[in-house]
């Protein structure tokens, strides 16, 4: 039995079998989505198309530039004859990724009117306040965003989309791309990416790390949620391809490793997509930001995210390469449900709780909704809890950080570098497993 909690990935799986039951009796071939990932990866075989069908496949996505296909087959034993090919290297099921659902969400109720005046960003965004001293990282070079050589610093938002209609987000929207199979808006129809986008570049009534930065909407989660591995790593080589300076990654999702119900043979492509997209995207000067997790636990040791089971577990994506960020609340501590571990985490910015009083005593009476983070959302603002809420505020550290230096001059591991070098040390001296490097510090990144 799991103790600790169930993987996106175990109740995706669940729930199909679960529905799948009412076909029983019925003799007929299921087609099922592959992940093939070929050993080569930046290109694909020049017979790919010809092993796929061999094997009992159609090719419904090629990533050639990943050296990987996504494929559809109803052939029971797609994977063991697509792996005999000495070409592959991985081959398994697809499986689904999720946005990382929030924490907590309570909607403000206020009057949804445009104004440039910030009285939200007074009254209630103490997270863009603590990264920014008050404003004034705005005052410094590339601060609001605004790059040194006049070109614009785009921060990619990996996610359910943009409300690019939002009076506080309109201006500083680059554009959208959709890859919802069947969908081609990049109208956020959930609200998180809308959030996420406000974090970083919002300038209205509410404000982001770096208000005249340029946010784009890679669409990969439709209204029924999840994506495919193949959907995010084509959404992340797009964007490296369309030369955006960040990519912001608030994803959900556990891929278990020797777990009793799933060998390492079912997931192990799906990490192998992940990680050679995020070096795709690193290789080709994007700085790549990713959110730890909203389960409290430690990820350092792929075993104790398990809990007591007897597999393990591995963060989805699980790159070392991606400055992956912890969440802070607005007392300068570690949030109850943020993930942390040793080697695993780079940074720690502010994701919102509802007060330490509240958890030290369990009245839900001290639970104060301002602790959380607000933002924009579609239609209005909301209060969001969450290492998403984290995540961004990162990224948007990071286009600023650019914006000094100007487009196309620093590469990835110098914009990391300086994150880390300039945050405020928290917690146990130097480094540690809950902040990281630190807290994130725009002031100290941009003297």
């Amino acid at each position: 039995m799991k103790k600790f909690f169930v993987s996106a990935l175990t109740m995706v799986l669940g729930a199909t079998a679960f529905l799948g039951s009412s076909s029983i009796g019925q003799a007929q071939s299921v087609s099922e989505n592959y992940t093939v990932i070929f050993k080569s990866d930046t290109s694909l075989p020049s017979n790919y198309s010809d092993l796929i069908k061999k094997a009992g496949g159609d090719v419904s996505q090629a990533l050639p530039k990943l050296g990987a296909v996504e494929v559809s087959s109803d052939n029971p034993s797609f994977l063991s004859d697509i792996q005999k090919s000495s070409a592959v290297l991985e081959a398994t099921k697809e499986h689904k990724v999720y946005q990382e659902d929030a924490k907590s969400v309570e909607v403000l109720n206020t009057d949804f009117a445009a104004s440039s005046k910030n009285d939200l960003y007074n009254k209630y965004q103490w997270d863009i306040k603590q990264v920014t001293h008050d404003g004034a990282s705005w005052n410094l070079p590339g601060g609001t965003g605004k790059s040194t050589n006049n070109k614009d610093i785009i921060v990619a938002v990996v996610d359910t989309g943009i409300d690019y209609t939002h009076p506080d987000i309109k201006a500083n929207y680059a554009y959208g791309k959709s890859f919802v199979p069947g969908v081609t808006s990049a109208m956020d129809q959930d609200g998180h990416g809308t959030h996420v986008a406000g974090s970083i570049a919002g300038n209205g009534r509410v404000l982001g790390i770096g208000p005249q930065l340029k946010v784009a909407a890679y669409r990969v989660f439709g209204p029924d949620g999840g994506a495919s591995t193949a959907s995010i790593a084509e959404a992340l080589m797009t964007a490296a391809d369309d030369n955006v300076d960040v990519v912001n990654m608030s994803l959900g999702g556990y891929d278990w490793f020797q777990d009793p119900d799933y060998a390492t043979k079912d997931v192990v492509a799906d990490v192998r997509l992940f990680n050679r997209a995020i070096q795709y995207a690193i290789k080709n000067g994007v700085t790549v930001v990713g959110s730890a997790g909203n389960n409290g636990v430690d990820i350092s040791s792929p075993g104790k995210l398990s809990g007591d089971n007897n597999g393990a577990t591995h963060r989805s994506p699980s790159s070392q390469s991606l400055i992956r960020v912890s969440a802070s609340g607005q007392e300068k501590n570690l949030t109850y449900y943020s993930n942390y571990g040793v080697g695993k985490i780079d940074v720690i910015a502010p994701g919102g709780d509802y007060g330490t009083a509240w958890l030290e005593t369990g009245d839900a009476t001290l639970r104060d909704r301002n602790k959380l983070c607000l933002s924009t959302v579609p239609g209005g603002y909301a209060f969001y809890a969450g290492t998403s809420m984290a995540a961004p505020k990162t990224a948007g550290l990071a286009g600023v950080i650019i914006a000094k230096y100007g487009k196309d001059v620093l590469k990835p591991n110098q914009v990391k570098h300086i994150i880390q070098n300039s945050a405020d040390d928290w917690f146990k001296a130097g480094y540690d497993g809950e902040s990281g490097f630190g807290f994130i510090n725009a002031v100290n990144a941009l003297k």
